[in-house]
């Protein structure tokens, strides 16, 4: 078991302490002397300890760092990029030259302010006098600063909070940082890893970009079909850029492949530029140029044809040639391709507003395109946000849970073998209380798309509540070895099934890792897991935070589990748990079986 003693009266690190951890950084080999990378941390480290780290924005950072004028935008990216990078960096550091260092310096997703972290047990030269007990992440911050305040809390994982204890990971997450593979997240060293940088926009007139962010979402979507490879997550391609890196993807994401190229508009004529290169030596491995008069339906037929491509390309060195069965393609309209696009954008905000916006786009598709089952499924996601979050709730006579298992059963009808179908009707039945149906539609959906993290993602996270805990971990090792970029999306809940394996260890380093402070269940399995690994007084701070966050919650614990499918063993353990940290279970509360009702707010944080 773990203790939380020496954290707990450990005073946080002292300004020349951090200095010199800051001077070891930006003086290592393992820390690029290119770039502004090092003027980039200096700046950010020396404006929080002069007690400016609420100022820290990206206007100043391109200001005083990358000397853009006044006139600097949001539209302008190299703050978002350079950070993004900055980010990788440290992650690298600290896995490599920096792994006895004392001191942790880190750049929290959602903002620009450091964080400094004790990393190694106290020793007499850096101890402090002892004061009162710091932050359970001994975190140092900013002056006038709380560690839950927004200035530096992560936001990342969209639907963190669901994904972590209640089910429903999901589809996309904010720009992360790409966090290389650990032991425990190792890809077998025989089977071909590719990442897919987003395609560059090289066109003219506004729907290049539109065409620039199908393919790229194409791609993703249709290689990891191809079992002869496997494929890092959108969150990973997303985190990098058109122009990434070789060296960056081969030491920091772990992929032996880039895919990359660009799309050219000129009128109604587009050109596809694609091209595989070994990240080993750099070497080009395949290019291609595709020419097409554009139409939607043209555009999925270029997408398949290169993703058949890179697939035949890379598995041909084990004698197997991949053919692509290709999804359905979408309707010749690109309101309803558009419409699509804007679903990811909606899971990465998880907004009311956007999420209006959305429905009615895609209830306005589906009524045109009855059989683009892409976006019935999509469809079905959005009416479990609207049960599960009340989300804009319609009156209607049918329940929008109700409502998500019809739509999904009616994309899976267009559709039997559609991924995101399958992926959306398994949420939707555990959803309604449906849990052993939800699994065999899982497995069905892995067994057409066993590369898909997502879908791994999400269906561990279920497996989970179903008991399946071994299973479950399997799966999110897996999710989170092709996706690196999701780390904080995958580890909540993989912190969760550490902890009912009873490898409590872990349990708190992946809770650590996914901080998620954003969401109010992250505190309540934080809280779980730090009262089963011994850590009491994090426990407590974990168990108050929830409970100021969902009041409501723990007058009726028991019905909140047996709503979410949980086990009686597993209700017991919880209860006992929130008991240890001082969180007011009722006293006659106790495990029951789960009930049938379908009107529950399962998943909901």
């Amino acid at each position: 078991m773990l203790t939380s003693t020496d954290d707990e009266v450990r005073k946080p690190p002292c300004e020349e302490e951090i200095r010199a951890q800051l001077q070891r950084i930006v003086t290592s080999t393992e820390f690029p002397n290119v770039g502004r990378g090092a003027a980039f941390l200096s700046y950010i480290v020396e404006e929080s300890l002069a007690g400016n780290a609420n100022r820290i924005k990206g206007y100043s950072i391109a200001l005083e760092v990358f000397k853009r004028d006044v006139s600097f935008t949001q539209d302008d990216p190299v703050v978002r990029i350079q950070a993004g990078r900055l980010r990788r960096v440290l992650e690298r550091y600290y896995l490599t030259a920096g792994r006895t260092d004392p001191i942790r310096i880190d750049i929290p997703k959602g903002g620009y302010a450091p964080v400094f972290t004790w990393s190694a047990p106290p020793s007499p030269e850096l101890d402090h006098e002892q004061t009162e007990p710091a932050h359970w992440a001994t975190r140092y911050l900013p002056p006038n600063q709380e560690w839950w305040s927004p200035g530096w809390r992560t936001v990342s994982g969209i639907a963190a909070a669901a994904f972590i204890l209640f089910g429903g990971a999901y589809w996309v997450s904010t720009l992360p940082s790409v966090a290389p593979a650990t032991e425990t997240t190792v890809i077998g060293p025989d089977v071909p890893t590719i990442v897919i940088a987003p395609f560059a926009d090289l066109g003219e007139g506004p729907q290049a970009k539109l065409y620039t962010l199908g393919l790229t979402e194409e791609l993703l979507t249709t290689l990891p079909r191809f079992k002869e490879i496997r494929v890092f997550g959108r969150e990973t391609s997303n985190s990098l850029t058109p122009d990434a890196d070789i060296r960056q993807v081969r030491d920091q994401v772990g992929a032996r492949y880039l895919l990359s190229g660009g799309v050219r508009v000129s009128g109604d004529h587009m050109r596809v530029t694609a091209r595989l290169v070994d990240t080993d030596n750099g070497a080009i491995l395949w290019s291609q140029n595709y020419d097409n008069r554009l139409g939607s339906r043209d555009l999925f037929a270029i997408q398949a044809d290169v993703a058949g491509q890179v697939a035949t390309a890379v598995a041909q060195p084990y004698g197997i040639v991949a053919q692509a069965d290709a999804s359905r393609p979408p309707p010749d309209d690109l309101g309803a391709y558009e419409c699509t696009l804007n679903f990811y954008a909606y899971r990465a905000e998880l907004s009311p507003e956007r999420h209006a916006l959305v429905r009615d786009c895609l209830e306005s598709s589906v009524a045109r395109y009855p059989t683009y089952a892409t976006a019935w499924a999509m469809l079905s996601i959005v009416y479990l946000d609207e049960g599960r979050f009340q989300f804009n709730p319609v009156a209607a006579a049918v329940s929008p849970l109700e409502r998500a298992l019809q739509t999904a059963r009616q994309a899976v009808q267009v559709e039997p073998g559609n991924t995101r179908a399958l992926q959306a009707l398994m949420n939707a039945l555990f959803f309604t209380r449906q849990p052993e149906e939800a699994i065999r539609v899982g497995e069905r959906a892995l067994a057409i798309n066993p590369n898909d993290t997502e879908l791994m993602g999400e269906f561990g996270a279920l497996l989970n509540l179903a008991g399946q805990w071994q299973r479950g971990a399997d799966l999110l090792d897996n999710a989170i070895a092709l996706n690196p970029g999701g780390g904080g999306f995958y580890r909540g809940s993989r912190a969760l099934a550490s902890a009912m394996l009873g490898d409590h260890q872990r349990a708190v380093r992946e809770i650590r890792q996914a901080d998620l402070q954003k969401f109010p269940i992250f505190h309540l399995v934080a809280a779980m897991i730090f009262a089963e690994a011994g850590m009491e007084a994090d426990a407590r701070r974990a168990g108050e935070l929830f409970v100021r966050m969902r009041p409501a919650f723990m007058p009726n614990v028991v019905e909140e589990m047996k709503q979410r499918n949980m086990r009686p063993d597993d209700q017991a353990r919880f209860l006992a748990a929130m008991r240890k940290a001082g969180m007011p279970v009722p006293a006659t509360a106790e495990p029951v079986p789960g009930a049938t009702s379908e009107a529950s707010e399962i998943g909901a944080p």
